[in-house]
């Protein structure tokens, strides 16, 4: 059954050291920034007295840390299939560096050399969103950058890659949803929280 009345809340993790430099953070594990947890406590606070059936979180640092700052992470269930893209070789290299050597790269059209390719992590996104859909009431997805923005291309039927077209900042909100039982974008990189 879908549960066509629910929303799902996307909170990419805060700040990192790596967000800031522009490396790319697939499975390196590293913590916020002070900067990080601070933007975390403001998303908290505006997500104080929201209820959420479930919380789903990605097991590295960074989301958890983010999750907590939220107030969330002691009903949270931790998602192997929730983390960031595989980089493989490209793990902690920035994109100017990459394109040095392959100047046509991008994540969303080839992948990563050793690491997953587009279409790997939009079967991890399809089974994110077999667990969504069979839950009821409003839900909470604590994860990184390039695999939400996957997972929201595949909340829209549209194909991994068309991940590519979304922005997706540090410590921001997004909420999928529905508009006349279709899959829908209610909100989109919300990043102020006053």
């Amino acid at each position: 059954m879908i549960y066509t009345h629910h929303k799902i809340y996307l909170i990419r993790h805060g700040e990192t050291e790596w967000t800031v430099s522009g490396k790319h953070t697939g499975r390196t594990d590293i913590p916020l920034t002070e900067k990080g947890e601070e933007q975390s406590k403001a998303l908290g606070k505006f997500l104080k007295g929201t209820g959420f059936q479930k919380v789903f979180c990605s097991p590295s640092t960074r989301a958890k840390e983010t999750c907590r700052h939220c107030g969330l992470f002691a009903h949270a269930q931790i998602e192997n299939d929730l983390q960031e893209w595989d980089y493989g070789k490209y793990e902690g290299i920035t994109t100017v560096e990459i394109k040095k050597t392959n100047p046509h790269w991008s994540i969303f059209a080839q992948g990563a050399p050793d690491g997953e390719s587009v279409a790997d992590v939009g079967h991890r996104a399809n089974r994110v969103l077999g667990m969504i859909r069979s839950t009821p009431g409003d839900i909470a997805v604590f994860s990184s950058g390039h695999f939400l923005r996957v997972l929201a291309a595949r909340w829209l039927d549209m194909p991994a890659n068309f991940g590519e077209r979304f922005i997706l900042s540090p410590a921001s909100l997004s909420i999928l949803g529905f508009e006349r039982d279709r899959p829908a974008i209610h909100l989109w990189n919300q990043t102020h929280f006053s």
